[in-house]
């Protein structure tokens, strides 16, 4: 038998249904459009770095390794859905991490490395959800935060869980990372107030940060912000990869002991604004009151300049009397009580912006 050639108009028909069907298939970012292959790219294998289903929420380096992503500032997690009774974490050296599986509690791996099983009890067969943060000190990930991927049962497969429909964003310190708090970045008021709100959460933050860069070598997030890795001048961060819905700043408190005059901070406050609304134009800035008391004039001023320069979302928020002598675990950083009780008052003021 004779084959018929294919029309151009029956070939054109063709490839738009398989467009339509593979971008109907393709996972969306939080705040962002669909995440797309690139051209000429086979997607990778479930559980393997570069797995569509897997959300990988923070700022992750996914270009310099296919095979390795590693996270950079705290509080950054992925999520994926799979299917089977097991999944193991493929750990190239030792690392401290947390694991939750579906809704269940969250577990706590110390020092692992290697083939790590996540599901030491295993589910019943189903669908199920995994969600991973490696453990931060400081702001600095402890030992080898790196994914290498995971291991499946034999036939099981990953698949993309519901996605929060918003991202919130904490820009901070030690505070914003939950230094002296149990669990680090996951209860820190951050964290705390993305679950209680339903959305992804993101903390931009590095333990003794400053706003300002010093000549005595503190990190100035003023110009930290727009990077991959806070210790680092380059690469600059491609905020293409998710969209923030709210930009909740929390910093000062060290600038006084770096000697950072009060000029200077109003001036890098309102650069920092700037900068946060040029990588997310529609987010909700807000400044926050350092829970100390430091540079309150001048957050205020910066916050005030903006507005008038024409920006009408962003806002200052006074925490006075937010945190008690109780809530702390010195002087400085909130303990477990201390960021539920910021979360408690910070949550609702961002829900009635934001609409979560």
């Amino acid at each position: 038998m004779e084959s018929t050639p294919h029309s151009p108009r029956r070939g054109r028909a063709l490839a738009a249904l398989l467009t339509a069907v593979l971008a109907a298939c393709l996972p969306a970012w939080p705040g962002g459009s669909p995440a797309q292959a690139a051209p000429g790219v086979t997607a990778a294998a479930p559980g393997q770095p570069g797995d569509p289903h897997i959300t990988f929420v923070g700022r992750w380096d996914t270009t310099s390794s296919s095979t390795a992503y590693t996270p950079y500032w705290a509080g950054a997690y992925y999520r994926v859905g799979f299917t089977g009774r097991t999944v193991k974490l493929k750990q190239r050296n030792t690392i401290d991490l947390w694991a939750r599986i579906d809704n269940g509690p969250v577990k706590f791996y110390d020092d692992v490395k290697g083939t790590v099983n996540l599901t030491p009890t295993a589910p019943s067969a189903g669908n199920h959800t995994l969600q991973v943060n490696y453990q931060v000190v400081a702001g600095s990930y402890r030992g080898d935060a790196v994914f290498q991927g995971l291991v499946l049962d034999s036939g099981a497969t990953t698949f993309a869980p519901p996605a929060p429909g918003k991202l919130i964003e904490f820009v901070g310190d030690s505070i914003t990372v939950g230094t002296t708090s149990s669990q680090n970045a996951r209860t820190a008021y951050g964290w705390l107030v993305g679950e209680r709100l339903g959305a992804e959460h993101t903390q931009i933050a590095q333990g003794g940060a400053c706003l300002v860069a010093t000549s005595d070598g503190c990190v100035g997030l003023e110009r930290q912000f727009t990077k991959l890795n806070p210790n680092a001048s380059t690469p600059d961060w491609n905020f293409s990869r998710y969209q923030a819905d709210a930009v909740v700043i929390n910093l000062g408190t060290n600038d006084v002991g770096h000697g950072v005059s009060t000029t200077t901070f109003q001036a890098a406050y309102g650069s920092l604004l700037r900068k946060v609304r040029a990588a997310y134009p529609r987010a909700w800035i807000f400044a926050l009151e350092t829970f100390r008391g430091r540079y309150v004039p001048q957050t205020q001023a910066a916050v005030q300049a903006a507005v008038a320069a024409g920006d009408t979302r962003v806002s200052f928020v006074d925490t006075t009397g937010w945190l008690g002598s109780g809530d702390l675990t010195d002087s400085v950083h909130p303990n477990d009580q201390g960021h539920r009780a910021i979360a408690d008052r910070l949550a609702p003021i961002i829900a009635a912006r934001i609409g979560t």
